[in-house]
């Protein structure tokens, strides 16, 4: 019997970060080590054309995503890894899915509307953005889709999109279901109310950040006033954020983290996570998987996703009367 298919995907638009690692490919790895599944992780490339980039660095872009990957955990004898833009049938199924989506729909995504605010000019690729996340995920016939909250409403109208195609054409598509990811989102090192962003350099943990940065970027994070190690996300923020963040990279709950440093006040508590935080992200750091061996991976990745799309586009048009 088959395993179920999961899918997700990391956009290539610069260095990878904390964030990106406790709050998705952590977790992807434990998914794809359950051996329940069959997964699928996208580089999806064309979503990170969205924003500005640089066409230079955009393949060791891709590459530094894949290389992220591999020292995390994921497995390209277990999991699928493969580049967006290597297989063509995820935007002809974005193209079709445009033609059942109300632009209503789209204009009430609350990450467009986070991202258009107070801005004059606005591409219509962060409007479709859902669209072709979407095709992403029908194309495969995915069952589940790891996501934080945030992506939550994205992955509502890939449901509404498959129920309304289906109805309409035919059974066809697999309405996914969430699985949501088990970390909270890893919040500014000097705004906690913030995510963490590569936008702001200084204040973030990239996963390639050498000791000395990861150390001096946590002893300037911001605290809060007093020097109790009290886990309370309205009265002690960036406390809070450090707790959550040592709990993920240590596996030390915060309970016992806040025993651990009762009256040692903030310098300990810092010093002991920037070491945590070094020890964990060595692996990263010291990943040297050659530019051969990744392109190898990710070509070995397409053929294999491609002949899933191939046949999958060819029954989708087939329900579209496009096959003559």
């Amino acid at each position: 019997m088959s395993k179920p298919i999961l899918i997700s995907g990391t956009q290539p638009d610069g260095r990878l970060h904390l964030g990106n690692y406790l709050g998705a490919i952590k977790n992807w790895v434990e998914l794809q080590n359950s051996e329940k599944y069959e997964c699928y992780f996208i580089i999806v490339d064309y979503h990170s054309l969205t924003v500005d980039f640089n066409p230079t660095e955009k393949k060791e872009e891709v590459l530094g995503v894949v290389r992220a990957y591999l020292a995390a955990g994921i497995d390209p004898k277990k999991s699928k890894i493969f580049v967006q833009s290597r297989i063509p049938e995820c935007t002809e199924l974005a193209w079709i899915l445009n033609t059942i989506t109300p632009l209503g729909e789209l204009e009430r995504m609350t990450q467009f509307k986070e991202k258009s605010e107070n801005k004059e000019s606005v591409n219509t690729g962060l409007l479709t953005y859902p669209i072709l996340m979407a095709a992403d995920i029908l194309l495969y016939d995915a069952r589940f889709v790891p996501v934080g909250e945030d992506q939550l409403q994205h992955l509502e109208l890939t449901r509404t999109l498959a129920r309304k195609f289906n109805n309409k054409f035919g059974k066809t598509f697999i309405e996914p279901r969430a699985i949501l990811s088990k970390a909270s989102r890893v919040m500014s090192l000097d705004n906690p109310s913030k995510k963490m962003s590569k936008s702001h350099p200084e204040t973030c943990l990239f996963l390639d950040d050498p000791p000395k940065d990861i150390e001096f970027k946590i002893k300037r994070a911001v605290t809060d006033s007093g020097s109790e190690v009290k886990f309370d996300l309205e009265k002690k923020p960036g406390v809070s954020n450090l707790l959550l963040i040592y709990e993920a990279l240590s596996g030390i709950t915060i309970p016992k983290l806040e025993k651990k440093y009762a009256g040692k006040g903030y310098g300990q508590f810092k010093s002991n996570l920037a070491e945590v935080a070094i020890k964990t992200l060595a692996t990263f750091r010291e990943s040297k998987f050659s530019d051969k061996k990744l392109k190898s991976i990710l070509t070995n990745g397409a053929e294999k996703a491609k002949k899933i799309a191939s046949s999958k586009m060819q029954v989708i048009k087939n329900r579209l009367g496009l096959r003559v």
